[in-house]
């Protein structure tokens, strides 16, 4: 083990994989109908109201971040997963494909490292906690340091659950004396890491040596088009804006506006909870964003509005639900154009044709974000044929709060989760909501059909010249 681990930290890690390997002995037998009930037995025991509002309350005493009442619904996310996992069959026979001769068998990945962000302290283990139950894995959780007592207290939760049904807690642990030396020893030693957090530690987990999903850095961008329904917009902006103080890395932060819907757009934000910033304070919201380098600083992270103006050195009414800026362009130099993870939004403005909101889509994902999600509103069905076309983002939402919609929800056909590929643009092995199927190794059994071989002149085409075959 690493050198950099201290003997307690040894011990604790040593045991844990000990305590993983029996517990996956056990489970990897259990049939399909015995991990369902687990599976709801584990997601019950944090998503029922009474404890996530504990586990809530608990994770924003810890931790500072977040919004008590938006982070609620967090727990309606749970049952997402559940229920998605449900649909699905995870042991044994999981597909057939008769016409192929193949039939596709499901087998667990092992033992998980779970790697959980300080944002989402109890909301991340339980979505891990259900496909990796159903699957038949053993997870081991690293939690993020700030917000440790609230994931091991769920974790806990789940454990008890476990040995409530006659299943071994061992299934599921969490890590007490975590740090960054700990949680490399951990990723390194397990069978699959799932990196949920920053972005130095999904690289440290693509690092490992060991098979990691990871997630890309945010940036979400919405695009209103001249066809926007302005109050629509508006209001599931101040939704995604608002939830959990905006610190997912799905909450709008650039709002790129036709300009023939400018003016009614930034009074329908105002109208909605916005309040638009003069560019006095902009450039204090600057300062206190981001420091000289652009490196995000953390004490505006995922705070009330109100905060977040008194530690830039303005105030704000309390009636305002977020804060707006008008942008000074957008791209690597700019950065109000950048991810910001908290209750601040930019407003773009482009003329003329939708290419241009195009354009400067492309400018503000090279400068951060790529792979994540875009969003449009727009009537126009041409207008969202070209931005999926050309957008280099792993997921678009129409006429949806991002925050409320990409990483699924009720209304729409995303898979549940709390975890988000971005592809190679954004540094991932997948560009899916990381869901039950990535917790799953495959076995395919092949049965030879009948010969399927085109001939040459079918394969080739034009291109085919018999007489070379001679």
């Amino acid at each position: 083990m690493s050198e950099e681990l201290t003997k307690e930290q040894q011990e604790e890690l040593t045991t844990a994989l000990e305590k993983a390997r029996n517990a996956l002995a056990i489970i990897e037998s259990y049939d399909q109908a015995k991990v369902d009930r687990l599976a709801q037995a584990v997601a019950w025991s944090v998503a029922n109201k009474k404890t996530f509002l504990r586990l809530v309350d608990m994770s924003i005493a810890e931790s500072g971040l977040g919004d008590p009442v938006t982070r609620q619904a967090k727990r309606f996310k749970i049952r997402g997963v559940l229920r998605d996992a449900l649909r699905q069959k995870s042991v044994g026979i999981i597909e057939e494909i008769p016409e192929k001769g193949i039939v596709k068998y499901a087998k667990p990945v092992g033992i998980i490292a779970s790697i959980v962000p300080t944002t989402n302290p109890d909301l991340t283990p339980a979505g891990t906690a259900i496909n990796a139950i159903k699957a038949r894995d053993v997870v081991i959780f690293s939690p993020h340091p700030r917000s440790k007592k609230t994931t091991f207290e769920t974790v806990r939760l789940m454990r008890e659950a476990l040995e409530r049904e006659g299943a071994p807690a061992d299934v599921f642990q969490c890590l007490t004396h975590v740090n960054l030396p700990m949680t490399r020893a951990l990723m390194a030693k397990t069978d699959m890491v799932l990196a949920t957090g920053g972005q130095p530690m999904v690289r440290s987990a693509y690092s490992s040596g060991t098979p990691a999903y990871g997630v890309g850095a945010g940036n979400a961008t919405m695009i209103f088009d001249e066809t926007t329904n302005v109050e629509e917009a508006a209001n599931n902006t101040m939704i995604s804006k608002t939830s959990d103080f905006g610190s997912g890395c799905s909450a709008d932060g650039n709002l790129v506006i036709h300009a023939s819907i400018w003016d009614k757009m930034l009074a329908e934000l105002v109208k909605v909870g916005a309040y638009l910033a003069n560019d006095e304070e902009k450039e204090k919201l600057r300062k206190v964003m981001w420091d000289d380098e652009g490196h995000r600083l953390p004490d505006t992270v995922a705070i009330a509005p109100q905060k977040l103006a008194q530690i830039a050195g303005f105030t704000i009414p309390d009636d305002r639900k977020f804060i707006a800026v008008i942008g000074d362009g957008v791209g690597r130099e700019h950065p109000f154009s950048w991810e910001k993870l908290t209750t601040l939004l930019a407003c773009h403005k482009y003329e003329g044709e939708f290419e241009n909101a195009i354009t400067m889509m492309h400018q503000i994902y090279w400068g951060n974000g790529r792979g994540h999600s875009v969003g449009i509103y727009s009537f126009n069905d041409d207008h969202i044929h070209r931005l999926a076309l050309a957008a280099p983002v792993s997921r678009i939402m129409v006429r949806q709060p991002q925050s409320k919609a990409n990483a699924g929800a009720f209304n729409n056909g995303m898979p549940m989760t709390s975890s988000m590929g971005c592809g190679t643009w954004g540094g991932n092995i997948t560009s899916e909501n990381v869901s039950l199927k990535h917790y799953m190794n495959t076995t395919w059994v092949s049965r030879t059909i009948p010969e399927d071989r085109p001939s040459d002149q079918e394969l080739f085409g034009e291109f085919y010249d018999p007489e070379c075959e001679k």
